[in-house]
């Protein structure tokens, strides 16, 4: 898997500071789980035992995802991102078509590590986002969700 991985540098740093915690703090206390449960004998029967090695497989799991998402990160600089067309990292007013009191929404368009919905941060891989991404302002754009379609036109593009 060679797939770019875009990030913003506080995104980045977020997943770097992750990755340090479980090396270092988390990774311990999992071996001394371990370390406890195998001195209370027979390990064949040992449930402890086996929840430590299970907890210790998805920690290594996990390490090795942030490793390889950091190896192959991109970090986006806000100040080279183009605004005349909706890309990663810009930000999008859009007016809802379908509701007849005039609605409008904001979405910033980020990378699937950085999607935060409560923060109006949405992936360019989610269908609004893939939907979205390309466009220009004035344009009407029609969006197949899972629960029907939604229809917007595209207002403003900024970077925040």
């Amino acid at each position: 898997m060679s797939d770019r991985v875009y990030l913003t540098k506080s995104g980045y740093n977020k997943l770097r500071e992750e990755l340090n915690l479980l090396k270092s703090d988390v990774r311990k206390e999992v071996l001394e789980k371990i370390a406890d449960a195998r001195s209370h004998g027979d390990l064949s029967e040992n449930a402890e035992y086996e929840a430590a090695r299970e907890e210790q497989r998805q920690l290594e799991s996990r390490i090795g995802e942030l490793e390889n998402k950091l190896t192959r990160a991109t970090i986006l600089d806000p100040k080279q991102v183009r605004t005349d067309k909706v890309y990663i990292l810009t930000s999008v007013k859009l007016k809802n078509l379908i509701v007849e009191e005039e609605e409008i929404i904001e979405y910033t368009l980020v990378s699937s590590e950085e999607a935060d919905t409560d923060q109006g941060k949405i992936s360019v891989r989610s269908p609004v986002g893939r939907g979205l991404l390309g466009k220009a302002v004035g344009e009407k754009v029609q969006i197949n969700v899972p629960n029907g379609e939604l229809h917007y036109e595209i207002l403003e593009i900024f970077v925040k």
